[in-house]
C-alpha cells in the first residue's frame, strides 16, 4: 500500500501522477458522454425532426451536430486544465479561441440553413438572375463571417489587426495592392450581375475562352469548355471583355452555296432556285420572319452558284444540326427531281490539232 502511495504521488514536470490520471479519466469521460449524447439523444431529436412538415429544423440539427459534438472535446479539456492546475494565460487563450471558433462555425452554417430565404430575396432584383445573386450574397456573407471570425480570435490573442496591417510598411502596401485586385474581381463580378450578361449555364466566348457558366463566384468565373477543361477567369477580366453569349440568340443562321454544273439550262436552274425558296417558306422549324435569300449568284470556275441564307428557329446546337441536315437533304432532292446535277471543282482542257502543213 506504501508503495502504491508512493508511486501515485511521484512527479511528472511537478504534476502529480495522481492529477495526470484523474484529469485523463475526466477527459476520457467527456469523449464518452459524447458518444452516449451521439448514440441517444441525438439520434432522438434527428427522428423527431424526420416527423415534422419542415425541414428547416432539419437544417438546424445538421449545422449543430459538429460543434455540439466538439464542445464536449472544449469542456473535457477545460476540467483536463483544471484538475492539472494549468490556469496560465495561454490555456485561458486556447479556450476562447476553441468557444470563439464553435460560435462562428455555427454562423456559418446558419447561412446555409437559410439559403432559400436567400433565394427568395435575390428574385426582387431579377428573376432570370436569382440564383446567380443568391449565390454571390451567400458567398459574400460566409466570407464575412470568416473575415469577423478571424479578427475576433486575433483580437482575443492581442493582435491588433488594423494596427498589424499598418506597422507592415512595404508588406502593407503590398497587401494594399492585392487588395485592390480582389476589390476589382468583386466589383466585375457586381457588374456581370447587373448587367446580366452571362448566368449560369449559358453558352458564352470570352475572348479565346469559350464554353458553359458553371459559377459565378466572388472573385472569379468558372467556364467549362466543350472539351470538358475547366476555366477560372477573374471577373475583372470578362467585365472588360467583349462577351458573345450564344445562349441569348434565338435562332442560328444557315449560309451556304451550292454549284449545278455549266450544262444545266437557264430554266431549269430558275426552277431550282424557286423549288429551295418554297421550301424554306414551307419547313416549320425555318424562321420566317427573319431574313431568307436563295439567289443565283455567281458564275463560278466550275459551277453556276447558288446563295442560301436562312435561320432556324431554335439556338440548340442539336436541333440546329438536326433542321441543318433536313434542309440539305431537301436540296439534294430538289436538284435530283430537276434532272441537275451537283458541280464539283473541275478543268476542262482544249487541245488545238496544228496542221502539218503549216509546221
Amino acid at each position: 500500500m506504501d508503495q502504491f502511495i508512493k508511486y501515485i504521488n511521484m512527479t511528472f514536470f511537478e504534476i502529480p501522477l495522481y492529477k495526470i490520471a484523474l484529469a485523463l479519466f475526466v477527459f476520457f469521460i467527456f469523449l464518452f458522454l459524447r458518444k452516449v449524447f451521439t448514440l441517444t439523444i441525438l439520434k432522438t431529436i434527428k427522428q423527431f425532426t424526420k416527423n415534422t412538415k419542415t425541414d428547416i429544423d432539419d437544417k438546424i440539427l445538421k449545422i449543430l451536430n459538429g460543434p455540439i459534438k466538439f464542445s464536449f472535446i472544449i469542456i473535457g479539456f477545460y476540467f483536463f486544465a483544471v484538475i492539472l492546475d494549468i490556469k496560465t494565460s495561454l490555456v485561458s487563450h486556447i479556450i476562447k479561441t476553441l468557444i470563439t471558433f464553435v460560435v462562428f462555425w455555427i454562423l456559418f452554417g446558419i447561412v446555409n440553413v437559410f439559403d432559400n430565404f436567400i433565394y427568395e430575396f435575390s428574385k426582387k432584383f431579377g428573376k432570370d438572375l436569382y440564383k446567380e445573386i443568391g449565390n454571390f450574397l451567400i458567398k459574400t456573407l460566409k466570407a464575412f463571417v470568416l473575415a469577423v471570425g478571424m479578427v475576433a480570435i486575433l483580437q482575443d490573442w492581442g493582435i491588433n489587426v488594423s494596427a498589424f496591417i499598418a506597422s507592415l510598411g512595404i508588406g502593407g502596401l503590398a497587401f494594399a495592392l492585392a487588395a485592390k485586385d480582389t476589390a476589382a474581381n468583386l466589383f466585375g463580378g457586381l457588374t456581370i450581375l447587373a448587367d446580366q450578361s452571362l448566368k449560369m449555364g449559358d453558352w458564352v466566348k470570352v475572348g479565346s475562352v469559350e464554353g458553359t457558366v458553371e459559377d459565378i463566384g466572388l472573385r472569379t468565373t468558372k467556364i467549362r469548355t466543350f472539351e470538358k477543361s475547366l476555366i477560372v477567369m477573374p471577373n475583372q477580366t470578362i467585365a472588360n471583355s467583349p462577351i458573345e453569349n450564344f445562349s441569348r440568340r434565338g435562332q442560328r443562321r444557315i449560309k451556304l452555296r451550292i454549284g449545278v454544273t455549266y450544262s444545266t439550262p437557264r430554266e431549269t436552274l430558275q426552277k431550282i432556285v424557286k423549288d429551295i425558296t418554297l421550301m424554306l417558306q414551307n419547313h416549320p422549324q425555318i424562321a420566317q420572319d427573319q431574313t431568307l435569300l436563295v439567289r443565283f449568284d455567281e458564275f463560278g470556275d466550275s459551277a453556276l452558284g447558288i446563295f442560301i441564307y436562312t435561320f432556324v428557329n431554335s439556338a440548340v446546337w442539336s436541333k440546329y444540326l438536326e433542321v441543318k441536315e433536313d434542309v440539305y437533304l431537301k436540296i439534294m432532292q430538289i436538284v435530283e427531281e430537276n434532272g441537275a446535277e451537283f458541280a464539283f471543282p473541275s478543268q476542262s482542257i482544249y487541245i488545238e490539232k496544228i496542221n502539218k502543213e503549216e509546221k
